[in-house]
């Protein structure tokens, strides 16, 4: 399965090369993106002023940072204010603001260079009065898969896994859902300025169907959310083949969430194994040391890490609140597109280090492809160097001491982590 993988990973690099038909083009090959997710759990309840006017505020600081990319919350009107459960899809009136407010923010962003990410969730959608009156768009229930709970659904068996809180759509169904969602990309989100994807809880519907909204959509980076149902510490390539089959699955034509270097850092960051950092073949033992350019990196975000606060939020997997940093350490320094979670900038008072270790990966030029030469991974420790561009990095993170000898310059330090560059 891994031999296969390498070569279908090897020919979609050839492929996307010679044409962005096959790899969205920050993905096709060497990225410098930075992605700031720009929300958080509870930005939904900031109605004054907007989130959309909050974070429009903050776009000339988004990009003194060096982001290059902001993921914005689901824009669809929703009966959850976070917005994961779509009513009227049509409707850009949501509880993170008006449609002109979410205008106004991505015309923000894009002004200074920095492209809008989407959120988009089409595994399922509620009724705007019942369970499942959909309305603008008006669907029937031919558009419900006929295994859903609700007992309404008069279409295909669902192709991805259930979700009982809503109705979970069926993606076989061409001239209601498949065409409506493209009609709703292509007419009502790309005007607003988005050219990025971030697919909700892939797992629930077909690989095949995000790659085709991807493709018609021409997102210029694209990225799905696939956690993992369960997740073994003793079995890291088990959760890193599920990512790569799903990335196959939607013909390359969108990354993934590097789910299994969330887990491995949640790990050595609270347990003090940073061996794990590192597999057997010697390259980091997420999914970036199988395919850095299509891993997007993280250390918490809306669902797994807290919102404003240490244990706000959902705070549902989280890495340990005194080690963020090192966290950022790691990711904002290695291969594959890095993601930044908004409240650590602005609300835990990380906007310097954060700064810094944006500044060390972009002097180094530092791209989601570089190389990288592991120089320790043991209980305690992680080393590595990271060959960029226009320079190296060396780095260490963990309680034990490492240094990379005499020519290095320190870029930046902190609490058990310490970012150097030659």
């Amino acid at each position: 399965m891994r031999q296969k993988f390498f070569l279908m990973a090897s020919l979609a690099l050839l492929l996307s090369t010679a044409s962005d038909a096959v790899t969205p083009p920050e993905q096709a090959v060497g990225s410098r993106a930075i992605l700031l997710q720009g929300f958080h759990w509870n930005s939904a309840n900031y109605a004054y002023p907007s989130w959309y006017n909050t974070l429009a505020g903050k776009a000339s600081d988004i990009q003194s940072l060096g982001f290059t990319h902001v993921w914005f919350p689901p824009p669809s009107d929703s009966s959850a204010s976070q917005g994961y459960m779509p009513r009227q899809l049509n409707s850009l009136n949501s509880s993170y603001g008006s449609s002109a407010e979410l205008q106004a923010a991505v015309s923000a962003m894009t002004s200074r260079g920095i492209r809008a990410v989407v959120d988009l969730v089409v595994n399922h959608r509620v009724g705007s009065t019942g369970w499942y009156d959909f309305t603008n768009p008006t669907w029937s229930q031919y558009t419900i898969v006929n295994n859903d709970e609700c007992y309404c659904g008069w279409g295909n068996p669902d192709t991805g896994q259930g979700f009982s809180a809503a109705r979970d759509l069926d993606h076989k169904n061409v001239a209601e859902v498949q065409n409506g969602i493209t009609s709703w990309l292509n007419n009502v989100l790309k005007p607003v300025g988005f050219s990025g994807i971030r697919f909700d809880y892939v797992k629930g519907f077909g690989a095949q169907y995000a790659g085709q909204y991807a493709d018609a959509f021409g997102a210029q980076l694209c990225v799905g959310e696939m956690w993992p149902d369960t997740f073994d510490l003793n079995n890291l390539n088990a959760n890193r083949q599920a990512i790569m089959d799903w990335i196959n699955g939607t013909g390359n034509n969108c990354g993934a969430f590097d789910f299994t270097t969330k887990g491995i850092l949640n790990d050595a960051l609270a347990n003090g194994n940073y061996w794990r950092l590192k597999d057997t073949s010697g390259k980091p033992a997420g999914a970036i040391g199988w395919w850095p350019a299509m891993s997007v990196t993280f250390v918490d975000n809306h669902d797994t890490g807290p919102a404003e606060s240490c244990g706000s939020g959902q705070n549902l997997w989280p890495v340990p609140c005194g080690s963020v940093m090192e966290g950022y350490a790691y990711v904002l320094t290695h291969p594959g597109i890095p993601s930044v979670f908004y409240p650590h900038i602005y609300n835990w008072s990380l906007e310097t280090p954060i700064r810094a270790l944006i500044g060390a990966r972009k002097a180094a030029d530092v791209t989601s492809t570089s190389p990288v030469a592991i120089q320790q991974a043991t209980q305690g420790l992680y080393a590595a160097i990271i060959t960029g561009n226009s320079g190296k990095l060396a780095m260490k993170i963990g309680p034990n001491s490492w240094s990379p000898g005499g020519g290095w310059k320190l870029m930046t330090s902190g609490n058990n982590y310490a970012v150097w560059m030659q």
